[in-house]
């Protein structure tokens, strides 16, 4: 009779708690892992009120990617989440109109930048010619910026508690995650 190569194996059991060590640790480094994602990559945020519709709903869900303002600055036309100045214990999320050292105005609705009219066709804005229509022209200063919501008669922003200093600045959204039926890149 033929010699079969190699060794016989025989099908051991581990010990229940060799079974619940490995579960553990697995479970723990996962956990660990998640903890640094959030605290320093991608966080999750829920939109509360209106003043980003229709671009952003109430009860939808973003990913905002954390360190990309670490090496660069926001740009116009960026979805930011913020602690909102006058009380940075609270987030907000708004959209980047006005860069540090541009000036800005808004006259019947329309947004200068520069004494430029901005166009903001690639953006889903709604004005009011009456509510928060007019903003003097100013100046942005520097370390800070001008925002707005995208629904502008519903949005308090830049044009009634000022400038977000760009210190306050948590990340950029990029991803309208939920409804899953609904995703959109925001970017």
């Amino acid at each position: 009779m033929a010699q079969p190569f190699g060794e016989m194996v025989t099908e051991s059991r581990p010990s229940l708690w060799a079974v619940v060590w490995d579960w553990t640790k697995t479970l723990v480094i996962c956990a660990l892992i998640a903890l640094f994602l959030r605290a320093a990559v991608v966080e999750s945020y829920t939109i509360d009120g209106a003043c980003m519709e229709p671009t952003l709903a109430t009860g939808q869900r973003v990913f905002v990617f954390k360190p990309l303002y670490r090496f660069t600055t926001p740009h116009r036309g960026d979805i930011i989440v913020f602690r909102y100045p006058l009380d940075p214990s609270r987030d907000y999320i708004k959209r980047v109109i006005a860069l540090p050292g541009e000036t800005v105005a808004i006259t019947n609705g329309v947004v200068f930048i520069n004494g430029e009219p901005l166009d903001q066709s690639k953006w889903p804005v709604t004005i009011d010619e009456y509510r928060y229509s007019e903003y003097p022209e100013r100046q942005v200063p520097d370390g800070q910026l001008f925002v707005l919501g995208d629904n502008r008669p519903q949005s308090e922003d830049s044009r009634v508690w000022g400038f977000v200093p760009l210190k306050n600045v948590k990340g950029k959204a990029f991803l309208r995650y939920w409804p899953i039926w609904r995703p959109a890149w925001l970017g």
